[in-house]
């Protein structure tokens, strides 16, 4: 029985109202998931005026976008981080290829020709390097991306920025960048655009002048300054006040009591070479030392661990008699070499203090473990000790077992003490007055930092920030 044809027409027009109403739909769920544009005019500049290793991109933000949630940075990799992803990608893939002969072989020696066990393991492991050394050079990581390249992503910046500053770049290598569009789809997720048009090769290579070191710059004109104003300050005359070092003071009651007893001066400029500071300083104080005994007709021996702290010894010796004018009682023989060895000298040392019971033992150097194991024995004589280190961890052991000690600065500053010369009396005034300025620099920026956070305040953040990228950063 056919069918009226009224109603086929009816069933024609409902078919093609049904694929209509599809076609819209899926019109408009693609449109609803349609990615976003990317961004375009990227372009990657060298950043001026600094010291190396930061880049600036900038970009032209696509318009009409719906839901514009920020953009996406990213660059190519370094050299460094090529190689390394290679070697890893390099390794996985011949340890899957070991992985896999080894199976195959073992169940194949197994299953099929029946060996044991422990044997078809120790022949697969055989057959699985032997698998490892024929594909090694025939497995090579397959480098996909956008633009045939391996990306980085650098950060992910807000809808309304439209540059951002990449730093942490190494100055010797060549990057490119590209940049997303991210946005939020009707659904509520994410889409992000085709990646942008990549930019040309940007080598972040340092500028002969560093905007962001301009305040060290400033703070070591201030130091300098202040060093050389003081210098001048001395130069013309004018007093100096430093503050008095007893154990420098002690010097020459150290010297009387040794010239009125009868008794020899030992002094120890430390076990270290003469490339140590500390030895250098220990040498400037046996000058005046030296100089103190020589006036008053008393005998100095200075043992050493070192032949070229002997030699500097006996030319500091040497001198200070001669300023004295007291040439003829000069003995270089007093002034001697031991032995390298720590102990080997500290036991040479010990034994002299005891034999010699020497009035007055200085201490000026660098010591390590030895430094009880004299001050003791000199205290267990009656000597009168003084002692002068930068090392914290002897420091204490000294001040226990010692008279008088110089700590740290004092050591250092006894040059500029005992001589009177102005320009080191200056230089060392300058220093104090750089140290009162940098300290108080660090107070006022902890200061600024607190309040920063209590308050909240974005100024006082933006400050301690640029604080601790231009001074602070190393």
């Amino acid at each position: 029985m056919k069918r009226p044809s009224s109603l086929l027409q009816t069933n024609s027009i409902l078919a093609m109202l049904t694929v209509m109403i599809v076609m819209v739909v899926m019109v408009m769920v693609s449109g609803s998931f349609a990615a976003p544009p990317a961004p375009t005019d990227v372009v990657a500049e060298d950043l001026p005026a600094d010291g190396g290793g930061a880049a600036m991109v900038t970009w032209t933000i696509p318009t009409g976008v719906d839901g514009l949630e920020g953009f996406q940075v990213w660059r190519t990799e370094a050299v460094s981080e090529t190689t390394s992803r290679v070697g890893n990608e390099r390794g996985a893939a011949l340890l899957g290829v070991q992985n896999q002969a080894y199976q195959n072989e073992y169940q194949r020696l197994v299953g099929v020709e029946g060996v044991a066990p422990e044997d078809a393991s120790m022949q697969a492991r055989i057959v699985a390097r032997q698998a490892v050394i024929d594909q090694r050079d025939s497995v090579t990581p397959t480098e996909t991306g956008p633009h045939g390249r391996f990306w980085v992503l650098v950060d992910t910046v807000s809808a309304d920025t439209d540059r951002l500053q990449v730093g942490k770049l190494s100055p010797s290598d060549e990057y490119r960048f590209m940049v997303y569009t991210v946005a939020k789809t009707a659904d509520g997720g994410v889409a992000k655009s085709e990646a942008s048009a990549e930019t040309g090769m940007v080598l972040p290579a340092a500028s002969g002048i560093d905007v962001k070191r301009l305040p060290l710059f400033f703070i070591l004109l201030l130091l300098c300054g202040s060093v050389l104003f003081f210098i001048h300050w001395a130069r013309s005359g004018r007093p100096i006040t430093i503050r008095k070092i007893a154990g420098l003071s002690a010097v020459d009651e150290a010297v009387g009591r040794a010239t009125e007893m009868g008794r020899p001066i030992l002094f120890v400029p430390g076990i270290q070479d003469m490339d140590d500071l500390q030895t250098v300083a220990g040498i400037t104080v046996l000058g005046r030392v030296a100089k103190t005994a020589a006036e008053y007709d008393a005998r100095i021996e200075v043992p050493t661990s070192r032949s070229l702290v002997m030699s500097a010894a006996r030319e500091t010796v040497h001198s200070s008699y001669l300023a004295a004018g007291r040439t003829d009682a000069y003995n270089p023989d007093l002034i001697y070499y031991v032995t390298d060895e720590q102990f080997g000298y500290t036991a040479y040392a010990s034994g002299l203090i005891v034999r010699e019971k020497p009035a007055a033992c200085f201490y000026m150097g660098c010591f390590f473990a030895e430094s009880l194991i004299l001050a003791e024995t000199g205290n267990s004589v009656g000597a009168i000790q003084i002692a002068g280190t930068a090392m914290p961890s002897q420091l204490p052991f000294f001040v226990a077992a010692c008279d008088y000690t110089l700590i740290g600065e004092e050591f250092f500053a006894a040059s500029a003490y005992l001589s009177g010369e102005p320009d080191q009396l200056g230089s060392l005034k300058g220093q104090d007055m750089g140290k009162i300025i940098v300290g108080a620099v660090l107070i006022i920026g902890c200061l600024i930092a607190t309040v920063a956070v209590i308050t909240g305040s974005e100024s006082l953040m933006h400050a301690v920030d640029w604080f601790k990228d231009s001074v602070l950063s190393a």
